[in-house]
């Protein structure tokens, strides 16, 4: 494969430390944490002793002072590994840049050193049980009463969910708005109101808590807005693109494992007095696969060097992510054909990637809105029709 040229020296340094502390902490605990569907507090302290929470944010806010590749880095080993259930990667590249962008100085003091250390568990709660994608129409409110801000609502499939000590939630500070009554609000899950449904269970990714959340009345004083009243929905959009980026960074990462474990498979699988590697069939999807992959990584990294410039644009996640979840999706279904019987049985790495992958083309926002998303940059936007402008 072409040579990567994305990561330094120093990357690879740290890349040996993550898989070493991915080895040793958290793979001999993983089956278990699958059953259980909840990572312990223990992993995460653990994580944030050895530098794997909040990678890229500031020393003086308690992080490693790294960039997006010191994070990439921790994304790519814990995928390699099959370690789909600590939610690292939300915790520090998705909700603490919320936080570092956004929050005030008050509160990036007082929560970004505590989740660098993995004594405070953050989330995100955007999606709700009417719709995911359409964030401009969530239901949930959050009604200013003097100096506090009422939440009022429901949140479903959210990561991290049980374990989550502040969560980003997005709520209507003017339900009467669409996208300009977004606003981000912070809530301590200590506050009365607050409550977690039951664990969902998953098809996939069963070690990372997955739960609904409700808010029935939750007070929380007005300086828990982060940034500004009703910029909720730019705040989102803005921060999309490295969630997106996060996504495909796992997904090939995850692909090339497979395709890895799967020539492993064939090579020494016999059949017919010979071995699956020798069916032409065999080396056929195998070179298909390998051929999708290599082109799949270098747009990929590409998309890591533009990000690290700060120009990675939505349209450009939004290719990413939609092609690198879908080929992986191809290259992990493959691998399971391959592996025959083998593939379909829980004990086998490849069937617990397969069942992990499916969920790549929804969360982060569905493959049909990636595609709107890159549609709509090619083409001339359309005035509405006065009659549509009048039905609104």
């Amino acid at each position: 494969m072409i040579p990567r040229t994305v990561f330094t020296a120093e990357h690879e340094m740290f890349r040996e430390q993550v898989r070493r502390f991915v080895e040793r902490e958290i793979m001999p605990h993983h089956a278990a944490w699958e059953e259980t569907g909840v990572v312990p507090r223990e992993a995460w302290l653990k994580a944030g002793a050895a530098g794997l929470l909040l990678c890229n944010i500031p020393e003086e806010y308690g992080g490693m002072g790294g960039d997006f590749l010191h994070s990439a880095v921790v994304i790519e080993e814990m995928s390699r590994a099959g370690a789909s259930g600590p939610a690292f990667s939300l915790h520090s590249d998705i909700v603490a840049p919320y936080l570092l962008h956004y929050g005030t100085e008050e509160q990036k003091r007082h929560w970004l050193p505590r989740m660098a250390r993995g004594e405070a568990l953050a989330a995100v709660a955007m999606t709700e049980p009417q719709g995911g994608s359409d964030l401009q129409s969530i239901r949930t409110t959050a009604i200013r009463e003097g100096d506090e801000y009422v939440l009022k609502g429901q949140k479903i499939y959210i990561t991290n969910a049980q374990g989550a000590d502040v969560i980003v939630v997005a709520a209507k500070t003017d339900p009467t708005a669409r996208a300009r009554g977004v606003s981000l609000i912070l809530v301590e899950t200590d506050r009365p109101g607050f409550a977690r449904g039951k664990p969902l269970k998953k098809v996939g990714c069963k070690a990372m808590d997955t739960s609904e959340l409700f808010f029935d009345g939750v007070r929380v004083p007005v300086s828990n807005l982060l940034g500004e009243e009703g910029r909720g929905f730019t705040q989102l959009m803005t921060e999309l693109a490295q969630e997106r980026l996060v996504q495909a960074v796992r997904a090939v990462t995850a692909a090339e494992v497979a395709l890895e474990q799967t020539i492993a498979y064939v090579t020494g699988r016999p059949a017919f007095g010979q071995t699956l590697a020798d069916f032409q069939n065999t080396q056929f999807r195998l070179a298909e696969m390998r051929a999708e992959i290599a082109m799949l990584r270098t747009y990929v990294d590409r998309c890591l060097e533009v990000h690290l410039q700060g120009k990675l644009d939505s349209v450009d996640a939004a290719i990413a992510k939609m092609q690198a979840t879908e080929i992986q999706g191809r290259v992990l279904d493959g691998c399971v054909q391959l592996h025959g019987g083998a593939g379909y049985m829980w004990e086998y790495p490849i069937a617990r990637a397969w069942a992990d992958a499916r969920m790549s083309r929804i969360a982060g926002g569905s493959i049909e809105v990636m595609k709107q998303i890159i549609a709509r940059s090619l083409l001339p936007r359309q005035e509405k029709r006065p009659a549509a402008r009048a039905a609104e």
